[in-house]
């Protein structure tokens, strides 16, 4: 048996999260990198003072996801909570099976696991394709230089989930900004609370209107089921709060960032915009969710038993996170890991992390990102950046990494 590492109390415990370097925006943090590489389990502090663990390795971060010994229940003591905001709303707002363990979290995931099936994702491509060149249509036919967010990466994944969901897309303001006061880590208790009880009582009062005027969305399903008590009408509302949320704004900050580093990389640009084979185009999408990971804020999770990982103890009631990034970045899983390489093999990436918790809407994302990158190139191939990287606002207060805006020009 390997053995155990003791914890040196006198190594110093730096903050989480850890900043980036601007002159390597796509890059983990350099001081998570050198974690991985030196001390690649080792405790962290949190904005509240308390400490908890940061497992960095790829391998490592796998073994955890499929550990039932962890928890995701929020309203644990001691779960390594993100922010004031979303400690002070654990267990006062109504939960999210993202925030559940097994059996409950297996009930209700199973109630949206068939709308997310890769063969019905498939049949929604020609509607991604639609949406996509009308969006790229009125771009074109618009200001020139335009911010690629506004026109085209948040719209997208909008319009799509709320087709898929049955949520007017009139309203994707509301839901936008409610969605964006959410995931930030900046949010107050209250504002979190305030947004998050908005975005429930939208779902709630749209699952109320769809039993006398249903349609082919899921929301008409769940409204359906709640007939029979399963879903409850609450856990039919949390379902569709999530399912929108996340429907747009890991996706929508995926496009934009996935543009700028292709911007970036001229050389793998060309690779996706003069391809016609799906298969390598798949590929590359692969390869820059593995390069940016978006969703950067670690996984957060609570041991319940004692645990070994990569030689450390680790004892009951301590909480661990697990930053994707630096296991995406892990150079004996993916040689020479800050090269963006679209021809690499990256299917074995955690980017939508892995295990029973691991992203629902993985296959409309990957459809989405798909036909976005394959769309945009071939149709603007001389499209470029608008302002210099420097100049380019990123967003590190969040759940998800992006950028605010990403002007370009063609």
């Amino acid at each position: 048996m390997t053995p155990l590492l003791a914890h040196d109390p006198s190594e110093s415990v730096p903050d989480f999260p850890m900043p980036r370097d601007p002159a390597c925006p796509f890059a983990p943090p350099p001081e998570m990198t050198r974690l991985h590489d030196e001390r690649p389990v080792s405790k962290v502090r949190l904005w509240d003072g308390s400490t908890h663990w940061l497992v960095t390795r790829y391998d490592d971060q796998r073994a955890l996801y499929g550990d039932a010994r962890l928890s995701v229940d929020v309203t644990r003591r001691g779960f390594p909570y993100l922010s004031a905001g979303f400690k002070e709303t654990a267990g006062k707002t109504p939960p999210s099976f993202l925030n559940m363990d097994d059996p409950e979290h297996a009930r209700i995931r199973r109630m949206v696991t068939a709308p997310f099936t890769i063969k019905r994702m498939e049949a929604l491509r020609p509607t991604v394709q639609r949406i996509t060149d009308e969006l790229i249509d009125a771009m074109l036919a618009g200001p020139n230089p335009v911010d690629l967010v506004g026109a085209l990466a948040l719209p997208l994944p909008s319009l799509v989930i709320c087709e898929l969901l049955g949520v007017p897309y009139e309203d994707h303001d509301f839901f936008q900004r409610h969605s964006k006061v959410g995931v930030s880590r900046e949010s107050t208790a209250q504002e979190s609370r305030a947004a998050n009880l908005a975005l429930y009582r939208y779902l709630e009062r749209l699952l109320g209107l769809k039993p006398a005027d249903p349609a082919d969305d899921m929301l008409s399903d769940l409204a359906a089921r709640t007939a029979s008590g399963d879903p409850t009408r609450h856990e039919a509302a949390m379902l569709g709060v999530l399912l929108l949320g996340a429907g747009h704004e890991t996706t929508a900050n995926m496009i934009s960032l996935g543009v700028l580093a292709l911007l970036e990389h001229p050389e793998q640009l060309a690779v996706v915009r003069d391809t016609d084979d799906p298969k390598v185009l798949a590929g590359a999408v692969e390869e820059l969710l593995r390069y940016l990971t978006v969703v950067h804020s670690g996984q957060r999770r609570l041991a319940l038993e004692d645990l070994e990982v990569g030689g450390q103890h680790i004892r009951a009631g301590e909480g661990v996170i697990i930053p994707g990034a630096t296991g995406n970045w892990s150079p004996d899983r993916f040689p020479d890991p800050g090269r963006l390489d679209v021809r690499r093999d990256a299917r074995r990436h955690m980017a939508f992390g892995f295990g029973i918790h691991q992203c629902l809407g993985q296959p409309l994302a990957r459809i989405e990102l798909q036909v976005v990158y394959g769309t945009l190139f071939r149709r603007v191939p001389h499209l470029r950046g608008a302002a210099t990287l420097e100049e380019i606002p990123f967003k590190d207060d969040g759940i998800v990494y992006g950028v605010h805006e990403l002007p370009v020009r063609w």
